[in-house]
């Protein structure tokens, strides 16, 4: 009785009013438009177009940006995805997600006794995967780009020489991350470990600015091979991590199919493999269209109930059947499966939840502080690119490259470092995911792209570790089903479920008391996030007259530019 009447308490005081409005328009511009999680890199995007350069240029040099100005996790010692539509209605995906180096093994972060060791996995040297992020860039600009590849990573340059200013949430973060830099860092990155940063201060990142300069100036080599290889094997070598030089030469980014769906009058084209997040969004989309949601209502118990069991069974496929399709046979065409899909639901029960241990895997027919960042672009011409990027955890590895001033992913937890025992997101991961020298670890990044009868309708990708995939679904749902703006839709509250542990995570304001008591009731358990919010999501929909609308997410420092 206690602990229910304990629950119960939680439930009320973290159930209230949001003040961010589901109505809210968000900028809208006739031509061109970038939404992304900092100003300047939104900036630095909308010079790139107004210069005449593309979509994919203005990808390339918002990326170098944000590993400048939004360092936790904009990087260029990371990897992501990136999804891509030509005006013409082509459509490319590009992997270029970090990888194991050749020295791991998949019980690496096992003691004797073949439990995990707290945190190897998430800390430090030993945490890292070779990076992507600069050669998906090169790869993605030599395809696709325009303009000179110095003049996109430029601008970046010149933000870690001369130095901007802090923003209010920015300075905080790195004054809570001071401890964890002091410890995991061989040598002391002085430039990071101001006593007490403030909304306003400048910081300067030289030894970031040289090493964004050998890429500018050399590409791919400057950071692959030369000084900053020779800076991150060394540091490798101080901290006890794996990361070789041959690790580094070898790696190279991968043009995927992308997932593609149709569901009603909408295509949905996003990430395969090694992202989740394409196939569970056509999952959680498609079991959605199959209820009137529109005529339920937002919020209201019965759409709310239905969208949590979806959740839960498509989450319950991601654990088992989900990995990098280089080293193990995804069943894509299965899991896409309408017949498939929809027969994940048959123990759905209107009136009552379902426990998550009668809930496990399909078998689909034969043929993620959570900390990533996302954004969305259209062009002139009108090309899209969505595109999303992290080094996992906030500020990932808390290691800084001596020499080169970048900040190291820990993206090995995202492998199954134990089949069975939860990540850092407590998702749970199988054989499918098994850590194995070269391979890509599982992601829920969810960079998308929708079209409406043909034609490009909206662009969308959200942070957030494991509630990416859900975070995107909702804003999906909040446009197309509840008839929101894009401002509006990224606004609105967010819950999460993923099967395991059997929790319903919410924002504040995200259920409201009436439906949070009523499905509590139902045999829902609901908990607060601990983050407090959930995703940080950059969308721009294509309004019906042709002009563009940007949603940048109020929960951090997200902006909108165009013309």
């Amino acid at each position: 009785m206690f602990r229910r009447l304990t629950v119960f308490i939680v439930l009320f005081c973290t159930l209230g009013c949001s003040n961010r409005s589901i109505r809210e328009t968000g900028l809208i511009t006739r031509q061109a438009m970038v939404v992304s999680a900092h100003p300047l890199a939104s900036a630095v995007g909308t010079k790139v177009l107004k210069r005449g350069g593309n979509a994919v240029d203005a990808a390339v040099a918002v990326q170098f940006a944000l590993a400048v100005v939004y360092p936790d996790a904009g990087n260029i010692g990371g990897g992501g995805f990136l999804v891509f539509r030509q005006k013409d209605g082509h459509i490319d995906a590009l992997d270029y997600r970090e990888k194991a180096p050749a020295a791991a093994h998949r019980n690496m972060y096992l003691d004797e006794r073949g439990e995990v060791i707290e945190e190897l996995s998430l800390k430090g040297h030993l945490a890292a995967g070779v990076p992507g992020t600069v050669d998906g860039m090169v790869v993605a600009h030599k395809k696709y780009g325009s303009l000179p590849w110095a003049e996109l990573v430029q601008p970046a340059v010149l933000l870690a020489a001369n130095g901007f200013p802090l923003t209010k949430k920015e300075a905080k973060k790195l004054n809570e991350e001071r401890k964890d830099f002091l410890k995991y860092n061989t040598r002391r990155p002085e430039f990071i470990l101001k006593d007490h940063w403030k909304e306003g201060d400048t910081i300067r990142m030289k030894e970031l600015a040289f090493a964004l300069t050998q890429i500018r100036d050399r590409g791919r080599s400057g950071f692959y091979e030369g000084a900053v290889a020779d800076s991150i094997v060394a540091e490798m070598k101080r901290g006890g991590g794996l990361i070789s030089h041959q690790d580094l030469a070898s790696y190279q980014s991968v043009w995927r199919k992308p997932i593609t769906a149709h569901v009603g009058e909408y295509r949905i084209i996003s990430m395969p493999p090694p992202s989740s997040g394409g196939i569970a969004l056509v999952q959680l989309l498609t079991i959605s269209s199959g209820y009137p949601l529109g005529e339920w209502g937002y919020k209201t118990v019965k759409t709310t109930h239905l969208m949590i069991e979806a959740e839960r069974r498509v989450y319950a496929d991601r654990a088992v059947h989900l990995g990098d399709p280089d080293f193990h046979k995804v069943p894509v065409e299965g899991l896409l499966d309408t017949s498939y899909i929809k027969g994940r639901m048959t123990n759905f029960t209107p009136g009552k939840a379902t426990d998550s241990d009668d809930v496990s895997a399909g078998t689909p027919a034969p043929p993620e502080s959570p900390n990533t960042t996302h954004y969305s672009i259209v062009d002139v011409q009108g090309n899209a690119v969505s595109v999303t990027t992290t080094l996992n955890s906030s500020f990932g590895s808390k290691v800084f490259v001596a020499g080169a001033g970048f900040l190291l992913n820990n993206e090995m937890d995202d492998f199954s470092v134990k089949p069975g025992a939860p990540n850092s997101y407590r998702l749970v991961g199988g054989e499918a995911n098994a850590i194995a020298p070269g391979k890509r670890m599982l992601s829920s990044m969810t960079p998308t792209i929708l079209e409406k009868n043909g034609k490009l309708y909206m662009v969308v990708g959200s942070m957030g570790g494991s509630t990416i995939i859900t975070t995107v679904y909702q804003i999906i749902l909040n446009v197309i089903a509840h008839g929101m703006p894009m401002q509006g839709a990224v606004n609105a509250g967010r819950f999460h479920h993923q099967w395991r542990p059997d929790w319903v995570l919410s924002e504040w304001g995200a259920l409201g008391f009436g439906t949070g008591l009523r499905l509590w009731l139902m045999g829902h358990k609901i908990a607060p996030y601990v983050n407090g919010t959930i995703g940080r999501a950059s969308g721009i929909l294509v309004l019906p007259d042709g002009r563009l609308e940007g949603g940048a997410d109020p929960r951090g420092d997200d902006a909108s530019a165009g013309f």
